[in-house]
């Protein structure tokens, strides 16, 4: 079964993973092999914070095939223009990728290549129209295609964006676009889902919302440049670090699951473990409902 065939019918967790910096992809197999079983699909990022990693479609492939695990490509409007995004789309078809993140991507200057270019040729929306069209079996140019291509076009969302109806106009302009599902910036309190989710009326595709365990006050506080972080969670990274920060996570996938979203999308930052530390008892290989099968 399809990653999206499973909305609506399980709580669907998935999990980011980054590619290796170098041209061994065994770091990133065993993540994925950690994962197996607590996630019904894994995020391949595109270049994260604009920081070289290996190309996201090889990595994807090689955890799709070697570890058995559905796959989330990002591909970010950074680096590629329209004829360079339809060919990695292209090719990452024929390798049997089925889901794509559109995403817009962190600006160069930002990571370790900061004399770099960005393109940023199309927005995220016009990304997921292409990706539409290439379903479609036609360019971007309008040209026919020999053969169509089968993706389920994911989106981003930032619930806790300070402008929240810029954000939930930007969300369905990408729903517009095409999208099918949705994965979104972590969030801290099921407040700020309910919040997002009464701005949107009824969510028109499904939502799966991120979770993030934060390690130290320090990453708390860069996580705060985007999202609200709750000063009850700095307190409690003040008085018990790591731990603290596992058990908000826990605790916020648990009351997100009796709020009755449709999921959630976590980030490991680089260590697996800490998905099956965060979902416990919710989420075991043996008894969930949603496998990776």
């Amino acid at each position: 079964m399809r990653l999206v065939d499973k909305f609506g019918k399980a709580f669907v967790v998935t999990a980011e993973l980054d590619p290796p910096r170098g041209p061994n992809a065994r770091e990133i197999l065993e993540q994925a092999l950690a994962v197996r079983g607590f996630v019904d699909a894994v995020n391949i990022s595109d270049s994260p914070q604009a920081n070289l990693r290996m190309a996201p479609i090889a990595a994807a492939t090689i955890v799709q095939q070697q570890a058995g695990l559905e796959v989330i490509v990002h591909l970010t409007c950074r680096d590629r223009n329209v004829l360079g995004l339809q060919a990695e789309l292209l090719g990452a078809a024929a390798l049997g990728v089925r889901n794509v993140l559109a995403l817009r991507g962190d600006p160069p200057e930002r990571g370790d290549h900061p004399t770099a270019h960005g393109v940023f040729e199309l927005t995220p929306v016009q990304l997921a129209a292409v990706v539409k069209g290439l379903n479609a079996g036609r360019s971007a140019s309008g040209r026919e295609l020999e053969g169509a291509t089968d993706f389920s076009v994911a989106v981003a969302a930032n619930p806790g964006a300070s402008d929240l109806d810029r954000e939930v106009e930007g969300f369905l302009a990408k729903v517009e676009a095409g999208a099918d599902f949705a994965q979104t910036q972590p969030v801290f309190d099921p407040r700020t889902v309910e919040r997002f989710l009464n701005a949107l009326g009824s969510p028109p595709i499904p939502v799966l919302f991120g979770v993030l365990p934060v390690r130290s006050v320090k990453m708390a506080e860069r996580v705060g440049a985007w999202t609200k972080v709750p000063d009850a969670l700095l307190d409690d990274l003040r008085a018990s670090g790591r731990a603290a920060g596992l058990a908000w996570a826990s605790r916020v996938v648990s009351e997100l699951r009796v709020l009755g979203v449709h999921g959630v999308h976590l980030y490991p930052l680089g260590r697996a473990e800490v998905v099956s530390q965060v979902l416990g008892p919710l989420t075991d290989p043996v008894t969930r409902v949603a496998g990776v099968g």
